[in-house]
C-alpha cells in the first residue's frame, strides 16, 4: 500500500431522487484517473481505499453508494425507501460523478460487491472507462451469496454467531440474507 494521503477535495453531489453521494478526490489532480468502487453493499469508501494507486500518477476518486457511508439519505434511516438503490441507479450515479468531475475516461477498480457495479458500469459506458481492476471478484450468483454467508461460517464462528444473532430469532436458522433483506425494509 501507498503511504496514508487525504482529499485533497470532496464534496456531495445530488443525483436525484433525493440522493446525495459523497465523494473525494486524492493523489495528483493531474494525474491518471481512477474510480474506486467500494464493497458492500453498505459499506462506503475509507481511508485505507486511497492506498491502492500511486498518489504521485494518479487521480484517484471515492464515493460512497447510494445510502451508504457519508452520502445521504442513509439506509439507517427508517424513512428511507430503498427502490432507487439498484444497481442501474449506481451505475447512473457512476456516471454523474464522471461528468460533475470533468473526467473523460478513468480506470474503474471494484472489490467485492465494487466488482459487480464495476463490470456492469463497463458495460453500460465502455467508451469512459480505459482499464478495470477487478478484487475479491463476485458476481453475486446465489452459489456465492450461499458460500459467504453460510460456507464460511466454520471458518469464522465467533463472527457467525454475531451475525446470527442480529437477525430475529424466529429465522436464525432460516435463511439470514433473507432475514436481513427485511428488516433493511422494515421500519
Amino acid at each position: 500500500l501507498y503511504p496514508e494521503i487525504e482529499p485533497y477535495q470532496h464534496g456531495m453531489l445530488a443525483v436525484g431522487d433525493g440522493h446525495s453521494v459523497y465523494w473525494e478526490a486524492c493523489g495528483n489532480p493531474t494525474g491518471k484517473p481512477v474510480v474506486i468502487l467500494h464493497g458492500g453493499p453498505g459499506s462506503g469508501c475509507t481511508p485505507g481505499l486511497r492506498r491502492f494507486f500511486n498518489p504521485d500518477h494518479y487521480q484517484i476518486i471515492l464515493f460512497d453508494q447510494r445510502n451508504c457511508g457519508h452520502s445521504l439519505p442513509h439506509a439507517s434511516d427508517p424513512a428511507v425507501d430503498l427502490s432507487t438503490n439498484t444497481t442501474q441507479y449506481l451505475i447512473a450515479d457512476i456516471e454523474a460523478l464522471r461528468a460533475h468531475l470533468g473526467i473523460d475516461r478513468w480506470l474503474v477498480y471494484g472489490q467485492s460487491w465494487g466488482s459487480t457495479l464495476a463490470l456492469a458500469y463497463a458495460q453500460s459506458h465502455p467508451d469512459q472507462v480505459t482499464e478495470i481492476i477487478l478484487a475479491g471478484v463476485t458476481t453475486t450468483r446465489r452459489s456465492e451469496i450461499d458460500w459467504l454467508y453460510r460456507g464460511m461460517a466454520p471458518l469464522f464462528p465467533e463472527q457467525w454467531a454475531r451475525f446470527r444473532t442480529g437477525a430475529p430469532e424466529a429465522e436464525r436458522d432460516g435463511d439470514l440474507v433473507e432475514a436481513y433483506y427485511r428488516l433493511l425494509h422494515s421500519p
